[in-house]
């Protein structure tokens, strides 16, 4: 999900899924174009030039889903999409973290093999303007699905899970260092205190001076989580903020007119079940 001139984009998801926009206006959801591909889930959007460019995606079906190996761009004004340029030679993936600076977009981290593995520490960067990709430094450490956001320069990898699906070992690695590249000197660092409740399957976002990560699902219970803990650089620690009402993980949050806003997901670890639900959280004077 995300938000662009006023109104929600809800897209993507296992099976096929229509796009759904939200206009808040009328407090109604409408049906726009479907999305190119008939399985397009574990991504994350970014709007950008009036567009939704939607990157490092898997498609198909459970375990081994392969990478989707193209940007895809969706244009509300012709409520058309259209393929963007491959991802970089030998680097697609999905389940990656994305976020979007000084109008470029950063694809960060995630697997190669689907929920089978090939976790990835992997950063490229992409302009738009010239349609060209560039290898940056490799994060610290390799992470998968999790939602990357930036804040103040600083791009941020936190929460995700080294996914290894039929290895003998547990699907749901969580990691909990947090690392930070900065974006104008080209280094990694790495947090002083890692996330609260590691799990994956968060949604992340910046909002008022906070990087705020949402939700997920670990090995600590079945059913999702439904924290919302929020990184403050102002003050160097990690503060809890109003959980969920409803736990869940699987799903992307954005912040439309300084609400953020938080749309479907799972609602126990797995695929399920699914919900359709619309919370917001809003800051009362």
């Amino acid at each position: 999900m995300v938000a662009l001139d006023g109104k929600l984009y809800l897209l993507g998801g296992r099976g096929d899924r229509p796009m759904e926009i939200f206009d808040p206006a009328s407090g109604r959801w409408t049906l726009g174009a479907a999305p190119p591909l008939d399985q397009l889930h574990h991504a994350q959007a970014v709007a950008y030039d009036g567009r939704i460019w939607v990157l490092g995606a898997l498609t198909g079906d459970f375990p081994a889903e392969p990478s989707v190996p193209t940007l895809w761009v969706y244009d509300p004004a012709t409520d058309a999409w259209k393929p963007g340029a491959a991802l970089p030679a030998g680097r697609a993936r999905g389940a990656s973290g994305v976020a979007l600076h000084d109008g470029r977009l950063y694809l960060l981290g995630g697997v190669t093999r689907g929920h089978t593995g090939g976790v990835v520490p992997w950063l490229d960067v992409f302009d738009p303007a010239t349609g060209q990709w560039a290898a940056l430094p490799d994060a610290p450490r390799a992470r998968d699905h999790f939602h990357a956001a930036v804040l103040d320069g600083q791009l941020y990898a936190a929460g995700g899970r080294l996914s290894a699906h039929g290895s003998g070992t547990s699907s749901m690695q969580s990691v909990a260092p947090v690392d930070v590249f900065d974006i104008a000197t080209g280094r990694w660092s790495t947090l002083p205190s890692p996330l609260p409740t590691p799990r994956s399957g968060t949604a992340t976002v910046t909002w008022n001076d906070r990087l705020l990560v949402i939700g997920g699902e670990s090995d600590a219970h079945t059913f999702a989580h439904a924290e919302v803990e929020a990184w403050n650089p102002a003050t160097q620690r990690w503060e809890a903020l109003p959980p969920l009402p409803v736990g869940r993980h699987g799903m992307q949050a954005a912040v439309l007119d300084g609400t953020l806003h938080v749309v479907a997901g799972s609602g126990n670890r797995g695929g399920g079940p699914e919900l359709d639900d619309h919370y917001r959280l809003v800051v009362r004077p």
